[in-house]
Order: structure tokens, then sequence, then C-alpha cells
């Protein structure tokens, strides 16, 4: 996880929205961060000190001359440590002073001291957010680098609709991993990922489909962005929530996900093909239901598009640069997917046998071997579906560095 063992400055300015900071600390904190809150005394009057203490185990800073150890002031001490400072909520009043420069509290003196990347998330009313000098502070903070996110739309403390919200927590913590990841390991490349299972209609009321729940492939999307990269993900006949900060194409049958693939691939870099796409589909479809008769029903199956071959046979003008593959095998695991590694002229395949109880479609969690043409099979252990998105994007990333060099950062 991206932010596993990074240090977090959260800055917690006076407004409403504090009690969503609490969530984010939080949040942070269980995905393995450590955050060291910094309050301003505004930020007093809404929410205690004990909160963020309890949920980070840390002391919360609010004194700019107080030390933390024997040397270091404060705002000295957490700035040299960071790795990322988070304003959440961002008052307008702490905005301008960031635009101009102040250094009248804790937090603001903090932010000019650290060179790590800034995140701001305003929250205010929304003719305070429309005024003209809010507009051209935040225009002035972004252009010097900082991510500003939101703020969102909707009921807003004084009643009324309107601009100004500070965003959720889950949207916050994506802005957060995107900031980390944008000098990552898949920095500058467009990824396109495949994810769900392809349905192909029978009649208006049915279908032949397969058990794929699009958990992986919305995995390795997500593990895309965190690294960096700039994500498509073409989604059939998923249920999850959509994964922030890509784009979703959604699509229903192998013949959709094939058009928006093969329009894509000459702007991709990378395509992971995680999708179970239909290997036949019905020859005809009928206009209305089919109704049951006493007679046994026989179905006429034709071929769909295979999207691999059709990549692989367009590939001479190097796009993608890399293909990976999945496999879903229930029996002769390794010999089958060896075969499709070699007749796809794959970069890399992810096997699994989807027969197992405890992997593959529907659970949390895959165990896979990854096969590559110059390199012996790699088993790994049973893993959560994002812990081997990331194994594989790693593998991604190295074949990436050694076909074409390093990405440009």
């Amino acid at each position: 996880m991206i932010l596993q063992g990074k240090n977090v400055v959260l800055g917690v300015t006076g407004g409403i929205a504090c009690y969503k900071a609490v969530d984010l600390c939080s949040k942070l904190v269980q995905a393995g961060a450590g955050v060291d809150v910094i309050m301003t005394e505004a930020a007093l009057e809404f929410v205690t000190p004990l909160a963020f203490q309890t949920l980070s185990k840390r002391p919360v800073s609010v004194d700019m001359f107080k030390l933390l150890d024997s040397m270091d002031m404060a705002h000295i001490s957490l700035a040299k440590k960071a790795d990322l400072v988070v304003i959440a909520p961002a008052t307008a009043n702490t905005l301008a002073k960031l635009a101009l420069g102040l250094a009248d509290n804790l937090l603001t003196t903090t932010v000019l001291a650290s060179t790590a990347p800034l995140v701001l998330a305003p929250a205010m009313d929304a003719e305070m957010w429309e005024h003209p000098a809010t507009q051209a502070n935040v225009a002035l903070l972004a252009q010097r680098g900082a991510v500003i996110v939101g703020p969102g739309e909707g009921r807003l403390a004084s009643g009324r609709m309107g601009r100004g919200r500070l965003v959720d927590t889950p949207e916050l913590l994506t802005a957060l991993r995107q900031t980390l990841g944008r000098h990552g390991p898949l920095a500058g490349l467009r990824v396109l990922v495949t994810a769900g299972g392809t349905q192909e209609p029978l009649d208006p009321v049915r279908h032949l489909g397969n058990r794929s729940s699009g958990r992986m492939g919305y995995a390795l999307a997500e593990a895309a962005r965190d690294m960096g990269a700039q994500v498509t993900l073409v989604s059939a006949n998923v249920g999850l929530a959509p994964v922030l900060g890509v784009e979703i194409v959604p699509v229903g049958t192998a013949a959709e996900m094939a058009h928006a693939v093969l329009e894509r691939r000459p702007q991709t870099d990378v395509l992971v093909m995680a999708a179970a796409v239909a290997d036949y589909r019905p020859a005809r479809r009928a206009e209305h239901k089919i109704k049951k008769a006493d007679e046994d029903l026989v179905l006429e199956l034709e071929r769909t598009q295979d999207i691999l071959a059709a990549v692989a046979l367009a590939r001479e003008d190097g796009r993608p640069g890399i293909v990976v593959g999945f496999a879903a095998e229930t029996e002769n695991l390794l010999e089958n997917a060896q075969g499709k590694l070699e007749r796809k002229r794959l970069d890399l395949l992810v096997a699994n046998d989807v027969s197992a109880s405890d992997a593959g479609f529907g659970t949390p969690d895959n165990r896979v071997t990854l096969l590559s043409p110059h390199a012996p099979p790699e088993a790994l252990p049973l893993l959560d579906k994002f812990v081997v998105a990331e194994r594989i994007l790693a593998r991604v990333a190295t074949l990436w560095e050694e076909r074409y060099g390093a990405v440009s950062r």
C-alpha cells in the first residue's frame, strides 16, 4: 500500500467539517501511515485534540514554539519528516495565508518549511468559495504545485445548497495516494485494464455469462493509479464501486469490450486483460423471451473475437508496449497457461486455478503464478487481490524498464 510507512502531516483548520478530518486521520492510520496532526486555535473550537491523539497515537501540535525534542522547533521537526502535508478542512482564511506566504501559526509555518507535496481540501460557505479573492488564492496555490481537492457540492452548514463541502474521506484518500504516486514506477504511462465478465444475450431476459466479479481487475486499476499511471478501466457487468481517479468505460458483451480495447490500443502503453471474456455467444439472439417447452432446447454458438489475438496482430506499431494476459484454468494450470503465453505473444501471463474454493472468482484473495517468456514461473501464495495487483504491476514496471528504460518522472 502506497501509504504504508509514510509520514503524513494533517493540518486541521477551524470549520464545522473538522469532524471529517477525524475520519481521515483514522483511515490514514489504518492504511499504515504515521499521522502528525497540527490544529489551529480555531479548530480547537470544533474538535478536541484528544480525538486525533487517540487515533494517531501521537501528540497533537498547536503551539508554534513548543519543543518536540531537545533541539528542534515543532514546525521544523514536523516539516522535515513529512512525506505529505494535507490540510482538511482548509478554510478561506488559511488559504489566504498560504497564498501570501504568511507564517503566523504552527500550521502555516510548517507548510512554508516543508518541501513535501501539499494537498488542500477547501471547506467553507459557497459565497466565500466563489469570492474572487478565494479563487485567486486557490489558483495561485495550484500554480505553485498544491493539489486542490474539492470542494464538493451539497447542503452546507448554513443550510443552503452550494459548493463548499469538504469532500468525503474516500475521495480525499484517493487524492493523497495519487499525489504520493505521481512519481511512482508507472508514472507517465497509460495503462488500460479490463475487468469483469462479459454477458452474451440469448433473448431479452437471458444471457450466457461467467462468475467473474471484477475484483481483480478493479484492484489492478487502483494499484496502477497509485503507481502513477493514467488508467482506463474497461468494465464489464461489475457491481463494484467505481475506482476514483480512473476513467471507467462500461461494456456488456465481448464485442463491446473488443471495440473499447482496440479503439484505445494505439494510445496504450500497458494493456492488462484481466476480464473473463466469453469465447462463444449465441449465433442468433431471440427477439422475444424464449418460452419453456416440453422438448429440449438446443443452442447454436459462434466464436467471439479473440481480443488478445487481435492486439498481437496489431502490435507491430509498438502499441501496447507491454501486454499482460490472464488464464483462468481448472486443470493443467501451467501447461495451459504456457501455451496461451506463447500463442498470444504476451509479455506476462497471470495464471490461476479458478476451481479452488479460497481463491479466484468472487473471493477477496487470489493465488496466482506469473509466467513470462524468459523467466521461470513465479508462484505467489494466497494474497489479498490488491497485493496480487501490486506484485503484477511491479513485474510490469521491471519489464518496461528493461525494454524501454526508466519512465520519465
